[in-house]
């Protein structure tokens, strides 16, 4: 991997930047150059946020990204904006539980992950993002999966039974994008 682009999209509070601040915290802890790139609406909840995230293992030419190689999107109106965006032989991955449509794109991988329904189920709908989050990890591999379960640690270990949460929404996210994707994920 030299470099690999992913955009986080959703409204305010579905936890859009904290899944980016995982993923580039990850990316740190594994020695990686690292970017992190929000962008607010002008609400603070309900409103559109986003935030990209470059990974590389070589420096980091511009961390301005129009067209990433992955989009994360959580509500319908990021899937409409960024779904277009991704880069031929790149990858989309949805959250299936608000998002009712999918891509008519060919040139493109797409993961349907049912974020808020694992998040319900496993007791916290707050941890629909680390759904997500671990769906990508387990579709790119793009930092290991260890490595973000100790992030999660190090940054949501306040309350015990968060962190549970927070492991179990990323286990399912992992697991899911592994059987899509037909290959055995690895943690």
């Amino acid at each position: 991997m030299a470099q690999y682009e992913v955009l986080f999209a959703g409204f305010g509070g579905q936890g859009i930047m904290t899944a980016g601040q995982l993923l580039a915290y990850s990316g740190i802890e594994e020695n990686k150059q690292v970017a992190w790139i929000p962008s607010y609406g002008p609400e603070m909840r309900g409103g559109t946020a986003y935030c990209t995230v470059v990974i590389s293992d070589i420096r980091i030419g511009s961390p301005i990204i129009s067209n990433p190689r992955c989009a994360c999107v959580f509500n319908r109106p990021s899937f409409d904006k960024f779904s277009l965006r991704v880069k031929p032989g790149g990858l989309l991955i949805v959250n299936s539980s608000l998002i009712n449509v999918t891509t008519d794109r060919t040139d493109i991988d797409e993961i349907l992950v049912p974020a808020n329904d694992i998040a319900i189920k496993i007791g916290n709908v707050r941890a629909a993002n680390i759904a997500v989050l671990g769906a990508f990890i387990g579709a790119t591999g793009v930092v290991s999966y260890d490595t973000v379960r100790e992030i999660i640690k190090k940054k949501m270990a306040r309350k015990k039974s968060v962190l549970e949460i927070n492991y179990r929404a990323l286990d399912e996210g992992f697991e899911l994008a592994g059987k899509i994707l037909g290959k055995k994920a690895k943690a």
